[in-house]
């Protein structure tokens, strides 16, 4: 059996997803998925890709410069909005 963290980067191979969704996915929570996450960015092989992560988004303002891209912010620091996008990850 496949451990979580392979699962992970199989579907980020194929395509992009939000933690959420991998979540979703994985019956996992979203926080574990991020922690996951930060393990297969480092653990991938050179040959296998690297972790590409499109950072957070404020909807209302267009904010993307979140110290962590890999984190999910519950707002946005620059207009105070709730209304802030998960990152996208994938691995090519």
């Amino acid at each position: 059996m496949r451990t979580r963290r392979e699962r992970i980067a199989d579907h980020l191979a194929g395509g992009t997803f939000t933690p959420s969704e991998l979540a979703a996915e994985l019956d996992a929570t979203p926080d574990a998925v991020v922690a996951d996450l930060e393990h297969v960015a480092r653990s991938l092989d050179p040959g296998d890709g690297e972790l590409l992560v499109a950072p957070p988004t404020c909807r209302d303002c267009g904010f993307d410069g979140f110290d962590d891209p890999l984190n999910i912010p519950s707002r946005c620091p620059e207009c105070k909005s709730e209304a802030v996008g998960e990152p996208d990850v994938t691995i090519r």
